[in-house]
């Protein structure tokens, strides 16, 4: 039986490659950009103002002081939008611009509304008064400030999120090339498993598959349902993986038979195709009989995921995205800490994937604390859960206040892109 961390190391040598699309900017959210895009303008695309206000030529006040005052004409009203040249400018003039109205030359700077006093009084503006000097550039945006032309936007590897949709919008980026997304085929298994509505005590309602599918969206990937596999079904199931080998799934996937019962056949099956890569047995809980395969010469993998829910869902938080999270080649996840609320001890030499509640003390410190039920069968504990807790092999006995690796339960933590 192998360490976790072997598992995972395992698991990136054993990459499948996948092929990339161009596809509409807008249509990009949750995808993971697989080549660096830039920004074909610069942005602001021109100089414009930061407030209300009035905008002048800042070397028209270079003589000026209370002493001195001048009246500047006031030209015109300029807003967001509108087309900013004027013709024939001369000395001592100025226009009345709105937040984000282009400013050109000979006007340089802008005096804030609140900061403004009119001739020959507020009812009747005809000129506004200046007794001082203005600095030029004042509550001004340049262009290209935010991002010049040509300027890295988004860099190869990142999961596409609503932010970078606002800027390829802003920036009129209209196509990205993204990685496509695996499908992966999924196979629940068993005798007991039932999707009917009404079922009797001996059954088993099928939630893993719903559940997988549920995360599809968050964890990058297509969903296909392979439909329920029975204690008997040994040859159809070896039958569907040569099948579905050569076809266009990337990923299959079983839930349930990858143990050492009399009908857990999923382990006996894969043995006998040419792998390149493979593991059965994990030091963790839950989980412990997860198995991984590579097919050789095929970019096709294959995971068999324990039968009970949460062993099910741990081992596809655990190994399922770390292997997608490979693949689209993000960023290694990095976990949260949080210090412990209640004392925990486990066995030595496993790793334990524990369902807790995140909270926030009143001096802003994360706690989790490990609730009861960590069964595999018991769901309730999951619900109530907002975390995952990672409590590392080569440690027996966690203390209260200890710090504790945590990670979402059902998406990748978000700094893991950045």
């Amino acid at each position: 039986m192998i360490s976790y961390k072997t598992a995972k190391r395992i698991l990136i040598k054993s990459k499948i490659k996948i092929k990339t699309e161009k596809i509409d900017s807008l249509k990009s959210l949750n995808r993971v950009c697989a080549k660096d895009v830039y920004s074909p303008v610069n942005y602001p695309a021109g100089n414009n103002t930061a407030f209300d206000g009035y905008a002048i030529n800042s070397k028209d006040t270079i003589n000026l002081n209370k002493k001195k005052p001048k009246k500047f004409k006031i030209l015109k009203t300029i807003a967001a939008g509108d087309n900013p040249r004027i013709k024939n400018t001369k000395k001592f003039q100025t226009i009345e611009v709105m937040t984000g109205a282009l400013i050109e030359k000979p006007f340089d700077t802008v005096i804030p509304i609140e900061q403004i006093k009119f001739y020959p009084n507020k009812k009747n503006k005809k000129h506004i008064l200046v007794n001082k000097k203005i600095n030029k550039n004042n509550y001004i945006r340049y262009l290209g400030s935010d991002y010049k032309k040509n300027e890295l936007v988004v860099k190869k590897g990142t999961l596409i999120q609503p932010s970078h949709i606002l800027a390829f919008k802003s920036l009129g980026i209209e196509k990205v090339d993204v990685k496509i997304k695996p499908k992966i085929l999924f196979f629940s298994t068993g005798n007991e498993i039932s999707n009917k509505k009404k079922i009797s005590n001996w059954q088993v309602r099928n939630s893993n598959s719903y559940y997988i599918k549920s995360l599809s969206n968050s964890f990058l990937f297509n969903f296909i349902d392979g439909g329920i596999l029975r204690d008997q079904d040994e040859d159809i199931f070896k039958k569907l993986l040569n099948k579905n080998i050569k076809s266009k799934a990337n990923i299959i996937i079983t839930s349930g038979a990858v143990s050492a019962g009399k009908f857990d056949f999923v382990p006996g099956i894969i043995k006998k195709f040419k792998l390149s890569n493979y593991f059965k047995n994990v030091a963790i809980r839950p989980g412990k009989p997860i198995l991984f395969a590579k097919f050789k010469n095929k970019d096709k993998a294959f995971f068999g995921l324990p039968g009970n829910p949460i062993s099910s869902a741990a081992c596809f938080r655990f190994f399922v995205y770390p292997y997608l999270a490979a693949i689209f080649n993000l960023n290694e996840e990095k976990p949260f800490k949080a210090r412990l609320k209640n004392k925990f001890i486990k066995k030595r030499n496993f790793t334990r994937f524990l369902k807790g509640k995140l909270t926030s003390t009143n001096n802003g410190n994360l706690q989790v604390e490990i609730l009861k039920g960590q069964e595999s069968f018991r769901i309730k504990s999951f619900v109530k859960s907002n975390v995952w807790g990672v409590f590392k092999a080569g440690q027996s006995i966690f203390k209260k206040g200890q710090l504790i690796e945590c990670h979402s339960p059902i998406a990748p933590n978000k700094n893991i892109f950045y």
